[in-house]
């Protein structure tokens, strides 16, 4: 009997789980508290194998009206009313429900994105504590009382908007589901959700889960193409508040139809993240904190690490180091234990990648390492990508301009500390941002010029629950995770009551 391959285990695992995931689970639009599909349906495919997984259903503008009308009753007739304290109840019986269903989303969600099912796990309960978080702290969002004089008595409230239209990326699925969904619930908001098409299992099946939980209407998902449901969500005129993560095109699209309404939009894009090495930085821990920062998620983070700026006299030293680090990143089995990279999640996304790569060699950037596009795999299947890395890259390149969403890396070599600060500035995005330094008045002077909402120190991927994230310049408008994000679906409402002369 022959030894099985690796593409007969991954097959073997992966069909196995397909059907223990889906085994009585119905992909469909979840709208009033009930499922809803009766229209057309596409697939969503397990990336590691290219297989389908399930059907979804398809939603068009019908269904998002369906679901805008279902939230607007809800708002109107019940969840405008609630006070802090009963919404944070709600939220939090739901959260223990999804806790109680962790490893289902997890495999659901590593299935459908091609994420190691660890670091799916790790994202998940990252998820459940941002809803807990927002529950918490919208108990404490509270208007103010401001000083005029003894005629008058003038205070401030804080409102929800109503219903919030919220489209959510396909690298980060339910994650972000919780940095959205937890604080406009919480904050007084209905909602109507629109997952990725690429991903819309682990978001879908959340909110099945919160039957009985939350009152019908008060959470809605319609499922379906961004040109489809997604357009007709953010065009749609009884929406009061758009939140969107994804592209800068798509972004653009999305604020020119709250312009349209004037709808209040909150956008977090694109990136073009600098890692910025200073002489004196401890190069291990940048190599290693960098390649982390570029390689988690296969690449695909909108705050991925993907320029790194090296002094020009650590520069051999750092990229030896740097390419250890990189090999130690192999792309395997999602379901395998101790699979640190999956697949890319879609096909298109491996074709985008591996032409960035043709672009890099083209510009007469050194590859030096990677730039398989099968990652090694002998398989047909699957879209797997090993870590890449350009040395000699210069600046004003497109792989250096332009954000590829993929395990690429670039170096880039400057001189001092004002050309690192001008290449950390010199593109359009200005999401992420991290400094290795072991000096206090580099690191805070670096953090105060690179214009981007994020500046991580001797780390990478700093954030976390209750600390604000969002972009500068074409990476984006407002924050999220953090309590501001509260004001991000709260409207300020000033009440001045003149005071007539006490009775006497």
């Amino acid at each position: 009997m022959s030894t099985p391959t690796f593409t007969d285990t991954i097959d073997e695992n992966h069909a196995d789980a397909i059907e223990r995931a889906t085994a009585d689970l119905a992909i469909e639009h979840w709208i009033d508290g009930r499922s809803s599909a009766d229209g057309e349906t596409f697939e969503t495919v397990d990336p590691a194998v290219a297989d389908p997984i399930t059907t979804v259903a398809r939603g068009d503008a019908d269904d998002i009206d369906s679901a805008v009308a279902a939230a607007r009753s809800a708002f109107d007739e019940e969840w405008r009313e609630t006070t802090p304290q009963e919404r944070s109840q709600y939220v939090h019986e739901w959260t223990a429900e999804l806790r109680d269903h962790l490893d289902e989303l997890t495999l659901l969600e590593s299935l459908d994105t091609g994420k190691p099912l660890a670091y799916a796990r790790d994202e998940l309960t990252e998820a459940l504590e941002q809803f807990e978080y927002y529950a918490a702290v919208a108990q404490a969002h509270e208007g103010s009382q401001l000083p005029q004089g003894a005629d008058n008595h003038v205070y401030t409230r804080s409102e929800p908007y109503g219903v919030a239209g919220q489209i959510l990326p396909w690298n980060y699925p339910l994650s972000l589901f919780g940095w959205k969904t937890g604080a406009a619930l919480s904050a007084g908001n209905t909602v109507v959700c629109k997952p990725s098409e690429e991903a819309p299992l682990s978001i879908t099946r959340a909110a099945q889960l919160s039957e009985n939980i939350l009152p019908d209407g008060v959470l809605n998902v319609v499922n379906g193409y961004g040109e489809e449901a997604g357009a007709a969500l953010t065009d749609h005129a009884g929406v009061d508040k758009l939140s969107f993560t994804g592209s800068v095109p798509v972004g653009r699209e999305v604020m020119a139809a709250g312009a349209d309404q004037i709808t209040p939009v909150t956008l977090e894009l694109g990136g073009k993240s600098p890692y910025v090495v200073f002489p004196d930085a401890d190069i291990e821990q940048a190599a290693e904190t960098s390649a982390s920062g570029i390689f988690y998620n296969t690449g695909q983070s909108c705050d991925a690490c993907s320029r790194i700026l090296v002094h020009e006299d650590v520069h051999d030293e750092f990229v030896d180091a740097f390419v250890e680090t990189a090999e130690a990143w192999e792309p395997g089995d999602p379901l395998a234990d101790g699979t640190t990279m999956g697949p890319l999640t879609f096909d298109d996304q491996h074709e985008k990648v591996s032409n960035y790569v043709d672009v890099g060699r083209e510009e007469g950037a050194e590859l030096i390492l990677g730039g398989d596009g099968s990652a090694g795999i002998e398989s047909d299947d699957g879209y797997f990508f090993e870590p890449t890395v350009f040395d000699d890259v210069d600046n004003d390149m497109r792989i250096a301009q332009e954000e590829i969403f993929g395990p690429v890396q670039c170096i880039i070599t400057f001189a001092d500390y004002e050309e690192a600060i001008e290449l950390a500035n010199d593109v359009e995005y200005g999401l992420a941002s991290g400094v290795a330094t072991q000096d206090a008045s580099t690191a805070h002077r670096a953090a105060a010029e690179i214009e981007a909402g994020s500046v991580w120190i001797n780390e990478y991927h700093g954030g976390g629950v209750g600390i604000p994230f969002g972009g500068y310049k074409a990476s984006g408008i407002g924050r999220e995770c953090g309590k501001d994000t509260l004001d991000e679906y709260t409207r300020t409402k000033s009440v001045n009551v003149a005071l007539d002369d006490p009775l006497s």
